[in-house]
């Protein structure tokens, strides 16, 4: 894997701040999650918040799940942005849109970008965890704010 590769997964296509707040939540759960335990227990807290203890607990778990199939099963490491960071970038883009399209029930297009994080045979189980955390997170955010974006530590790539 070059560096040209990583370099592409978090070229800049766009702003956090421009997305609806589905995709939006999932950026920042995906950052969250890979920066640690510290960052993962806000994740927690914030979705506990919301949701509830149990359907935090469940959320969290399917997102715990989806995560480590991509880092277990991913084509590539997916580039991922600093938790402080507006810019959104084309592995967090296409993440992002794999949990939205999930969610409302397109699984065709859940499961084609599934297909571009995760290896091919991977991508059902990939795109079963999306739903699930998915509609969790749609009624999270209908609820209440998206995940929080002004916590954690230093950023990935900025």
């Amino acid at each position: 894997m070059s560096q040209q590769t990583l370099s592409r997964g978090g070229a800049t296509v766009g702003n956090l701040s421009a997305l609806p707040p589905v995709e939006a939540g999932a950026v920042m759960a995906l950052r969250h999650w890979f920066s640690g335990p510290q960052a993962r227990l806000r994740l927690e807290a914030q979705f506990a918040a919301a949701l509830g203890p149990e359907a935090a607990t469940d959320a969290v778990s399917q997102f715990s799940q989806l995560c480590q199939i991509c880092l277990s099963h991913g084509r590539r490491p997916l580039v991922r942005h600093g938790l402080k960071c507006d810019c959104l970038g084309a592995d967090e883009n296409v993440f992002a849109n794999l949990i939205a399209a999930a969610c409302e029930g397109e699984k065709a297009d859940a499961m084609m970008m599934a297909t571009l994080i995760v290896q091919p045979t991977m991508a059902p189980g990939l795109m079963s965890s999306a739903i699930e955390f998915g509609l969790a997170l749609k009624q999270m955010t209908e609820h209440s704010l998206p995940l929080q974006q002004h916590m954690g530590t230093p950023a990935t790539l900025h």
